[in-house]
């Protein structure tokens, strides 16, 4: 084979391979020979039929094969000679297969990985933002487990429905006089200042009692899905057909065995340690958000575009999927900002890599199999073929692999950095997280905030539940309602566990944040 390298120009490589006519004619006398035993054809015996009538019926089959075998090892060879890196798969172009008695001539472009620089890992120095476990922190968390199990009463005649409160009530909106599509339901179901219909709904309902008879008056939100009626002035008909109180139960023993517990001390304890987990996974994560964002000042590397591009198409994604027209014009207008960010996330992730691999962080057999068995619990009835892709493809491993590596590639380094410690209230290391300060934030892959290395291949929203369904929701709705039933939650066997708020909320409360939080 012979090679020209026909570009070399920052991280971007292309070369024309010839392969002569004589080694794929060789590749195809040796496949007539493989074959021939297994051809048969009336009037020879097996494995007799002369070699020309097997070219003349598998010719050109055992060519084309032979061609693809000798690109393929071609690849191979201009990699492993020239030490070669690609970043992504090489594009292999080939117009037309040569005729027989022809060389084969193929260009092949790649971008390959840069060279990292040496990365000193000794005296990084991080402060580590400390918040205890008090008293008060497990007596807040109890009383929002027992919120989380209220429920509710049907009210008095003569109850005025107020903030916490359920309403039930039928309703049927209408646009200058006129109804419109999802605009109207019967039984729905919303507790008063949840926030789950749109801005002003909810108040207007404050006061009434079962029976009475309402008309809302409001603007439906400009962002509304249904741009027949987006930004316009609604009224609806509303008939309050029930008012219920909520019964949240107190904090004792019975909330305990409710839960599956003993007792109230042992629910305590659970949620301590809950706690002392959640704040330690925010202490964690604002360590982890310092530590990128040192590596990312002090190391500046070309990366390739390629894999820039990948990642600033995702950022895109999770930014304007579903996003109002408002909010996409506001990305738009940074949207430099954010390809910078996929720029940064990119030469981290390949700098972490780097680092990983030097040092001898690895994924043992046992946590990938932890991995592949997380994997496959999300398909239910699944499992077995979810376990054999992961098997077959060593790319996808790799790509479930490759955030617990970086979890590990950054406890590596953490062990090895010279930390500070200092005590803050919850509010203060919440505050610091959600700064806008270039800090990425690490989470599990799939999120929006991981970092993407050559091992690797989002921002979700709850959506607001408003006077009527989208028009796409509407239709596949017999019966269209303002809003999703609010009804109370079931008992738990045990209590669960709350995220961390830099992981649980996967769009932050501010554009600012969400930013903060594409760094990653």
């Amino acid at each position: 084979m012979t090679v020209t390298e026909t570009l070399n120009e920052g991280l971007k490589r292309a070369y024309s391979l010839t392969i002569a006519a004589t080694a794929i004619a060789a590749r195809v006398d040796k496949a007539v020979a493989e074959v021939a035993p297994q051809v048969r054809m009336p009037g020879f015996r097996p494995g007799k039929v002369p070699a020309n009538l097997i070219r003349r019926m598998h010719g050109e089959a055992l060519r084309q094969q032979a061609i693809r075998e000798a690109l393929d090892e071609g690849l191979r060879d201009l990699i492993a000679e020239r030490s070669l890196r690609p970043a992504t798969q090489p594009s292999v172009d080939l117009d037309t297969l040569p005729k027989e008695g022809e060389d084969l001539v193929v260009s092949v472009a790649m971008e390959v990985l840069p060279e990292i620089p040496e990365t000193n890992i000794e005296g990084i120095t991080l402060e580590k933002l400390i918040v205890e476990a008090d008293d008060q922190a497990v007596e807040a968390a109890l009383q929002r487990l027992a919120e989380q199990q209220k429920s509710f009463t049907e009210a008095e005649k003569t109850h005025e429905a107020a903030v916490g409160d359920l309403v039930v009530m039928d309703f049927a909106g209408s646009v200058d006089g006129v109804p419109f599509e999802g605009g109207t339901g019967e039984g729905m179901e919303v507790e008063l200042g949840s926030g789950r219909l749109i801005p002003g709904f909810e108040d207007q309902l404050v006061g009434a009692k079962a029976g009475e008879a309402r008309t809302v008056r409001l603007t439906i939100p400009a962002d509304y899905p249904a741009e027949t009626i987006a930004g316009k002035d609604a009224e609806f008909k509303v008939t309050v057909t029930a008012v219920r109180v909520p019964d949240v139960p107190p904090v004792d023993d019975q909330l305990a065995v409710n839960l599956g517990l003993k007792d109230l001390a042992q629910l305590k304890d659970i949620l301590k340690d809950q706690v002392e987990s959640e704040l330690a996974g925010l202490s964690r994560t604002y360590m982890k958000r310092k530590l990128l964002d040192h590596l990312a000042a002090t190391h500046d590397f070309p990366v390739p575009p390629s894999m820039v591009d990948a990642e600033f198409q995702q950022i895109w994604r999770q930014l304007t999927e579903g996003a109002s027209d408002e909010d996409v014009a506001a990305a738009e207008a940074e949207r430099g900002d954010y390809a910078r960010i996929a720029e940064r996330r990119v030469r981290l992730g390949l700098l972490l890599s780097e680092i990983g691999q030097k040092h001898g962080v690895s994924i043992t057999q046992s946590e990938m199999n932890r991995l592949v068995a997380e994997e496959a619990a999300r398909y239910p009835g699944q499992e077995q073929e979810v376990r054999k892709y992961f098997a077959d493809n060593p790319l996808a491993a790799a790509q479930l692999r490759a955030p617990l590596f970086e979890e590990k590639v950054v406890d590596f380094l953490i062990g090895k950095a010279i930390v500070t410690e200092r005590t803050v209230t919850r509010e203060e290391l919440e505050a610091a997280i959600e700064s806008e300060d270039e800090t990425p934030l690490q989470a599990r892959h799939g999120e929006p905030d991981h970092v993407h290395g050559p091992g690797c291949d989002h921002d979700h929203d709850h959506e607001r539940d408003t006077p009527a369904k989208s028009e796409k929701a509407a239709k596949s709705e017999k019966a269209a309602k303002p809003g999703k039933t609010a009804k109370p939650k079931a008992a738990k066997a045990e209590p669960e566990a709350e995220a961390p708020a830099a992981e649980a909320e996967t769009k932050p409360k501010k554009r600012t944040a969400r930013k903060a939080a594409a760094e990653g």
